[in-house]
This record gives structure tokens, sequence and C-alpha cells, in this order.
């Protein structure tokens, strides 16, 4: 019987294949790490968390900004056996800290920046984890640096790198909650794996290749980054959340560093062809254009091939639970006449997919239905939610099936169309944002009576509306209301537009009448 793979030794095998080799690259400091450096560095912070009483089975924060550091932390916390939690950082602190303090984590890597506040929040949660602070002022290698500070009272001696079975947990991704609190998605080395495995099978990566890191890594995009490069001893190129915000900077540093496999939301793509300058640069390197996590209006996507018309372009669709579960290659010419957006495609080869009606029956080809998944790329649960994870799934076929949510059309070519929602979660930049949350926010603001939140989808992508009634008295202004979601609600979460009204339209059992506040928009 062959052993399956867990994630981490993708790095132990490159790192032996290829140990002079450049692993990773942060155009941010102008920094980069040898296969070798990477593997030698996760195995400090092994021996480090080991030292402190990590075990298998166990969880360690990761509030970290994007950097070679965060990535040396990710395989640093696998090799012990447990598994890793990223949080924001651009996330309020109490929410970073709910999030911590809801899976228990043993200890959590922060940087030095956010170290006061999260312990204080913690402290209000409960037991406080131990903390291992970065400080990004030490240089360029902070994380060194920490375990160094570590080691001359207590040094840490070796430890071996733990090989857990497949279907233990690998990491956990928090994504946003209808009752106003983010649940955490729990998934095992195997899901993780599994997803790696077909990416490999899909876009055939070479050790030449030169992979762009644009997502955060609590956001699922980033599993692709972190762990494909990885496993084909090819580079990773870590793409900072300023500069992601820069069209023309990023649109510069794409050619510069000669990324050949892209992968990031449709909105970054549609800013980078209308504000970019891309004819400006050489982009001969790249060779796949992957994007996800929201509608890519076709008339945006023509626009980009114009630009960059030799890479394969690929759409991949799929929730956090299962990361990718469908993909679509786009034809090399879009038809001038064509304004659908293109099809969410066909299931990726190690899932199994049925559409099914309310009733949770089959439904055939040509009618709607909603998408459900079941294999091993789907997530165990969610964490300390059982009823939550029950209803998740659905029993068909001697299986079960994680209902998706998206309601689809299958095609008669066999792609799946995607049709709508069938809750109030809506994706906008690639994020999925669960409306109840941003309500849940806004409630807290102590001159706020009533809240309802609505998505409006329009070319430009999705904003997000607030309608509100407010108590006695003047209600708050638009900068303190932003000011108030910025503290309260990850920044995509804050609302673009708020609308005060008298009252909130009501249904007949008196709860907030959604489809009337839609109609008013």
């Amino acid at each position: 019987m062959i052993a399956q793979t867990v994630l981490h030794q993708y790095l132990g095998t490159s790192a032996m294949r290829r140990p002079e080799h450049t692993a990773i690259e942060d155009p941010a400091t102008d920094g980069s790490i040898t296969y070798a450096e990477l593997d030698a560095l996760s195995n400090r912070l092994r021996d480090r968390l080991w030292r402190w009483g990590v075990r298998p089975g166990d969880r360690v924060g990761i509030y970290l900004r994007k950097s070679i550091d965060s990535v040396a932390s990710v395989f640093g916390i696998l090799k012990t056996g447990a598994a890793y939690v990223p949080v924001d950082p651009g996330a309020p602190v109490s929410r970073n800290a709910y999030i911590l303090n809801n899976c228990s984590v043993k200890v959590t890597l922060v940087e030095d920046r956010f170290a006061n506040g999260l312990a204080k929040e913690l402290a209000q949660l409960g037991d406080v984890p131990r903390l291992l602070v970065l400080d990004w002022s030490a240089g360029d290698r902070p994380l060194a640096s920490a375990l160094q500070r570590e080691d001359d009272p207590d040094p840490a001696p070796p430890s071996e790198t733990v090989i857990p079975s497949p279907d233990d947990l690998g990491y956990i991704l928090y994504t946003s909650g209808s009752t106003g609190k983010p649940k955490g998605v729990m998934l095992s080395h195997r899901n993780g794996v599994s997803y790696v495995d077909w990416c490999s099978e899909v876009f055939q990566p070479r050790e030449s290749d030169r992979f762009s890191s644009h997502a955060p890594f609590h956001f699922d995009l980033s599993i692709l980054d972190i762990y494909l490069p990885i496993k084909h001893s090819a580079t990773l190129v870590l793409i900072g959340e300023e500069i992601g915000k820069q069209p023309q900077q990023l649109a510069a540093l794409i050619a510069e560093r000669r990324i050949s496999l892209w992968y990031s939301a449709p909105s970054i793509l549609s800013v980078l062809a209308e504000y970019g300058d891309l004819a400006k640069h050489d982009y001969s390197a790249l060779r796949i254009v992957n994007f996800a996590g929201e509608v890519f209006p076709v008339k945006h996507l023509r626009r980009l091939k114009s630009l960059w018309p030799h890479p394969r372009y690929f759409n991949l669709y799929g929730p956090t639970e299962t990361n990718v579960c469908t993909f679509f290659e786009i034809p090399p010419a879009i038809p001038d006449e064509r304004t659908e957006p293109y099809p969410i495609g066909q299931t990726c080869a190690h899932l199994q997919s049925v559409v099914v009606d309310e009733q949770g029956q089959m439904v055939t080809a040509g009618l709607e239905g909603e998408l459900c998944i079941s294999g091993p790329g789907v997530m165990q649960g969610y964490w300390s939610l059982p009823e939550r994870t029950a209803t998740a799934f659905l029993a068909y076929g001697g299986r079960n099936w994680y209902k998706t949510g998206d309601i689809v059309v299958e095609g008669a070519d066999g792609n799946f169309i995607f049709v709508g929602r069938r809750d109030r979660m809506v994706k906008k930049r690639g994020y999925r944002i669960e409306l109840g949350e941003i309500e849940s926010g806004l409630y807290k603001h102590p001159a706020i009576k009533e809240a309802a939140v609505i998505a409006i989808q329009n070319e430009g992508g999705v904003r997000i509306k607030a309608f509100l009634s407010c108590k006695e008295g003047r209600p708050p202004s638009i900068i303190e209301l932003k000011r108030f979601c910025a503290e309260n609600l990850p920044i995509y979460m804050v609302p673009d537009v708020f609308s005060f009204q008298d009252w909130l339209p009501k249904t007949s059992t008196d709860k907030i009448n959604y489809q009337r506040l839609k109609e008013m928009e």
C-alpha cells in the first residue's frame, strides 16, 4: 500500500530535489528564500512549537502579513501535525480574537503591531494562548529573529516532522457566517492534496514556472497559490495587499517578475485591463490565467484577452467547503455578440456532482437546481458546529453531498451555468459575504434601530447597500458609519451605500421584506 502524501511533504521533496532553487520571492522587500532555507526555517518553527507543547491535532494561529515568514509558518505548523488557522490582518482585532478563541489555538504567531490588542481581546474571551511575536522592524527575517530570541534562554531541541493521516485536519479557513459570527471550515490534508493533484493534472506546472500569490492566506484561493508551486519545485511570487490595489504597479510587477501562472478574482483582472496600461509591458512568460470567486463580466474578459491574447484562461468555481469543484476553459476568441458570462463548467475529475430540487431529488439537465458536491475535496465540517454541519449535507444515493447553495442549470454540453444563490450569501472581489453578518455588525451601533442589507449586481461587480432606521435623535453621519463598520467588520464587508429610512418594510410575519427593498432600489 502506497502512503498518501500530506501537504508539508511537498516542501521536503522539493528541498531535496532543488535545494538551491528560489522557492519564494517577496517583491515588497526584494527578499527571496531557497527551498533548502525554507525547509530549515520551517523546521526551526516546528521545533519551537513542539517545545511549547504543540502536538498533532492542535491548532496554531497565523496573524501575519503575507511574507516569506508566513509561508514558512504554514509549513512549520503542519510539520508538528497541528492545523494552521490564518486570520485577516486587515480585519478588526476583535473578529480575529473570536476566531482564534473559537478554535482554541495553542499558539499564535502574531505581528508586533497586533500583539497587545490581540492579547487584550483574548483575555476578555478567556485564556490567552502563547504568542510568538514577530517584529518587522528587526530586519527582513522577523521569524528567524523571534525564534532566536526564544532559543537564547530556552533552546528548542530538534524534533521529528510528524506525518499525520491524510484525514487529519490540515487547516481551518473561517468564512462569513449568517449568525453574525464567522464559521470555521475544517479541511484535511486529503482535501488539500486531492485539489492540488487535480491542479497538477489540468495546469501541468513546470519547475521553471513562476506563480502569483495574490490572494490572502485566509482565503481559499491561497491553497493553489502556496502548494502547487511548492509541489513542483517552482517559484512563488508574493503579491502584497498594497501593490494589489495599484493596477499600473501590479501590471509592471507581473511583467518584471515573469509571472507564468496567475490566479485572482475577476475584479482584479478587470481593473488591470482597464487601468494597467498592459500594452506597455512584455507578458510573454504568462501562460495560464485563472480566475475565481465571482462572475467575470464578458466585456471585461474580452478586453483582457485582447491585451493578453496568448495565455489559456480558466474559470474556476467552488465554495471554501470544496475549494474548486467545477472549471471551464474560456475559448480563444470571444464573439463580439456574446454578453452572457461563461459557464462555471464541468465537475473536476476528483469530485462528483448532482443537481437537486428543493426536495433533494435529482433534476434533469436543463432544469434549475442546487449544485451538490461529493468527493475527497469536500470539507470535514464546520468547527464546533455539528448542527450546522449536518444541515450542510444532503444524503443521496448512499453518500453525503455538500449543498453549495448555488442554483445552476446543466447545459446540453454538460457545462453548468450559474443562475444565482439560494441564501443571502454573495461574493464581492472573491470574498464570501453573509449579508447577515454585516447586519449584525451594524446593530452594534447605539443609534441603529433596524438594519437590512442587500447586494446589487451590475457590470462593475457587486455593491452592498445598507438600509437603516435610527432611534430618536440625529442619525450618524456616513463618515461615522464607515469608520464604525471598519472597526467591527473586515474592510470588504463595509457597505458601499447607506440609505436612511423612517422604517423598514415588513412582511406579513413582521420580518424584513428584502424583496421590497430590492424593488425600492
